[in-house]
């Protein structure tokens, strides 16, 4: 996991890269937060993180005053302000990657990838179906969908699947369902819906999966995460 620490005046940076932390989608274990910059320096003192996503527009201590401070440590910096000369800035100063806002999970991947190297597997092809299930998991697609959208044999992508992910790409697109339905029904959403916004034309086998992997019944859920 990276250990992280997320920088940022307003809530929303931290909720958005914790949904997707939580979700599944990145590997970060956040290790700490800080609204100011002040703030920022002793936890990033503190916790000594991988990486920090760092929003420069606070006070009375900013973002590129923080990395002035450390230095040695691995920012991503977080902004609403598509400036060239603030991006500059913040590339002078050892920024390892500019995620602009409204943060999207693909751009936030693309980041994290960027400033840590963290790839899902060694392995290209496997990363780009993982990304696939991942940006298309509420679609009727299966393995012969997902070998038919990389042209290669159905054989050849559960063994490649199984190799680098521990598991067979049905298994994977049905965990990554689930967590995605676990989300819906935290949410207020009905049992319903839930299974069929997260691509489950069936509630017996939604049913079936949301034990599997949670242990608990679709209708028990949010009540045994109170």
């Amino acid at each position: 996991m990276i250990r992280t620490i997320i920088v940022d005046d307003e809530p929303t940076t931290e909720n958005i890269i914790r949904f997707f932390a939580e979700r599944g989608d990145l590997p970060l274990e956040i290790v700490a937060t800080a609204r100011n910059g002040a703030a920022a320096i002793e936890e990033i003192r503190k916790h000594k993180p991988d990486l920090v996503f760092l929003d420069i527009q606070m006070s009375p201590v900013n973002g590129f005053e923080v990395m002035a401070a450390l230095p040695d440590v691995r920012y991503v910096v977080v902004t609403a302000y598509n400036s060239f000369d603030y991006a500059q800035k913040a590339l002078r100063l050892g920024a390892a990657d500019i995620l602009l806002k409204p943060i999207e999970l693909t751009q936030l991947e693309h980041s994290v990838a960027r400033a840590t190297g963290w790839r899902f597997t060694d392995n290209d092809t496997v990363n780009e179906i993982v990304n696939y299930i991942r940006h298309h998991y509420a679609e009727k697609i299966n393995l012969t969908t997902i070998s038919q959208a990389f042209y290669l044999t159905q054989s050849h992508v559960a063994r490649l699947f199984k190799k680098y992910m521990g598991e067979s790409v049905v298994g994977y697109l049905n965990r990554v369902r689930i967590e995605n339905a676990k989300r819906l029904l935290d949410e207020g959403m009905s049992v319903k819906n839930a299974a069929e916004q997260v691509g489950y034309g069936s509630l017996n086998n939604f049913y079936k999966h949301f034990k599997r992997y949670t242990d608990t019944t679709p209708a028990s859920f949010p009540k045994k995460r109170e």
